[in-house]
């Protein structure tokens, strides 16, 4: 088990995970924002964050203090459908009052170094961040951060060239950068996630246990993913 404090909480299905993760999301900006003036988050990919956001454009907030980051990003155009940023613009962004300039975007499309070197400008200066909102992949990755991969402690922002997964240009918040925050919410879902989980409990070397390592981090799992109920479905 990791030395840091963290809680696991084992939720009954995916929908379940998304509501449990918008609420806490709500609870994060209101603690920030009555603390600091300002609610300041980074933003993950995937299935089970969209359906969180989704939920969290129904909820009451002070939008105007809250300013969104992103955890990683492919290297598409900027108007692509697959891109995170576009996710969040159509299940969170459009739907609540933010103003553009409260919205951070990877400008990937300018390609991955280039884009890395920008965007670790913006990083540095906004952190430390009250939340990094963060999934598990199958074989442990998270954000762009893939396994069998030197992890740089100090960087902020890492270009990614040749990614298992399509497209194999990406860029991604470093170790530094996604660890840079007050709480981490990792969110894990489906059967598929369950080795991974299983081996992150167990102290494999996988990147999102580098990064939540000796930080505050609340995991939320569905039961698929529950490394304790055996071995996963295939």
């Amino acid at each position: 088990m990791n030395p840091a404090p963290m809680a696991w909480r084992v939720l009954a299905d995916a929908d379940a995970v998304a509501l449990a993760a918008a609420r806490l999301m709500i609870q994060a900006a209101a603690e920030a924002i009555e603390q600091r003036g300002r609610f300041r988050l980074v933003l993950a990919g995937g299935r089970t964050p969209e359906a969180a956001y989704r939920l969290l454009a129904h909820q009451a907030s002070d939008w105007a203090r809250w300013e969104c980051y992103f955890g990683d990003e492919r290297c598409l155009p900027a108007d692509h459908a697959e891109r995170n940023s576009q996710m969040v613009e159509r299940a969170l962004l459009s739907r609540v009052p933010l103003a553009p300039g409260q919205v951070h975007p990877i400008a990937a499309e300018r390609g991955a170094e280039e884009a890395a070197v920008a965007y670790a400008r913006i990083i540095a200066a906004a952190a430390p961040f009250d939340l990094v909102l963060l999934g598990v992949g199958e074989d442990g990755h998270t954000a762009s951060l893939f396994p069998g991969r030197p992890l740089d402690p100090e960087a902020w922002v890492i270009p990614v060239h040749d990614a298992p997964k399509p497209p194999p240009d990406r860029v991604s918040l470093g170790l530094r950068g996604l660890q840079s925050s007050r709480q981490l919410l990792v969110l894990a879902t489906g059967a598929g996630k369950r080795e991974a989980l299983r081996g992150w409990r167990a102290g494999a070397a996988l990147p999102i246990a580098q990064v939540c390592r000796d930080r505050r981090v609340t995991l939320l799992l569905d039961e698929a993913a529950d490394p304790g109920a055996g071995p996963a479905v295939s």
